[in-house]
């Protein structure tokens, strides 16, 4: 018989149920769980998902939810449609941050800090992505244990090219995964790094088509979860291991670059269409 915290402990506070987050962040995240495995799915009204600083704000609080939920085994990351996400570049960023109000400014800044900090420690469990196409914001996909993506989709970093430094998360993961060298290549050029060149340099890990994408993540969870739920948390810790010393020894300075950049820079997100020369995709539509 399973052990039930209600009935062993007295004054036990359980943490919020899965119908009740599950709704919370209907509005950004499409959720289901089977056995065990929750596949939380990136969304705007069902559609090709579509970021602002709304759901920015809400990744951080949902990774707790999911990470504080004993029934969840194994994370599957995904989105929507033929995009991993989209945005609008003048209305998430419509002005200098440095003419922003400063306690604006410092929710935004910790909006982004704690974000990749959330994932990576209230996430004690396996995690996979399944990448479903092209778009930005990608590092949530590749700090998680296995990256699969569709044969369009890319990665990149854009921060440079936008006037500020790349410190948010998606410059580390791709200085760790693909080394300091190509990741100044990247990062410098502000160039998406096609789905093949990420595999080979170990961005991702493998490529499927986008209608078998998601049923290979599940293949990949139903296997793990074959496993003991021990065996389980202590392979994701030592998988994650090198991710929680980035963030502790590198994150937080890059982070702060970033921020500094940005102010002392003034840099706001040029117009749309400029993002047409990068590859010939636009990643804001």
């Amino acid at each position: 018989m399973a052990f039930d915290p209600k009935k062993e402990w007295k004054g036990y506070l359980p943490p919020a149920s899965f119908e009740e987050y599950s709704e919370r962040y209907a509005e950004f995240f499409k959720m289901r769980r089977e056995d065990g495995i929750i596949e939380v799915r990136l969304h705007t009204n069902d559609e090709i998902y579509v970021h602002t600083h709304a759901a920015h704000n809400v990744w951080t609080r949902v990774w707790q939810e999911i990470g504080n939920d004993p029934e969840n085994h194994v994370l599957i990351l995904t989105g929507t449609g033929e995009k991993w996400m989209t945005g609008d570049a003048k209305g998430h960023n419509p002005v200098p941050a440095s003419d922003l109000d400063p306690d604006l400014m410092f929710q935004r800044t910790m909006d982004g800090w704690k974000l990749i900090e959330s994932f990576i420690y209230n996430m004690d469990i396996p995690t996979i992505a399944a990448v479903n196409g092209p778009g930005f914001h990608t590092e949530m996909a590749v700090l998680c244990d296995i990256t699969l993506s569709t044969p369009d989709a890319d990665f990149m970093d854009p921060h440079f090219w936008l006037g500020t430094a790349a410190g948010d998360g998606q410059g580390m993961a791709i200085q760790a995964l693909m080394g300091a060298k190509r990741a100044a290549y990247y990062i410098y050029g502000a160039k998406a790094i096609p789905a093949q060149v990420a595999k080979e340099t170990g961005l991702i890990n493998e490529i499927f088509p986008r209608e078998e994408i998601l049923d290979k993540a599940w293949d990949m969870a139903r296997f793990i979860m074959k496993r003991p739920r021990f065996t389980r948390w202590a392979t994701h810790n030592i998988l994650s291991r090198h991710w929680k010393k980035a963030i502790s020894e590198d994150f937080g300075f890059q982070m702060s670059q970033q921020m500094l950049s940005t102010i002392a820079s003034k840099a706001v997100v040029p117009n749309p269409e400029l993002f047409g020369d990068t590859e010939g995709r636009k990643v804001f539509e």
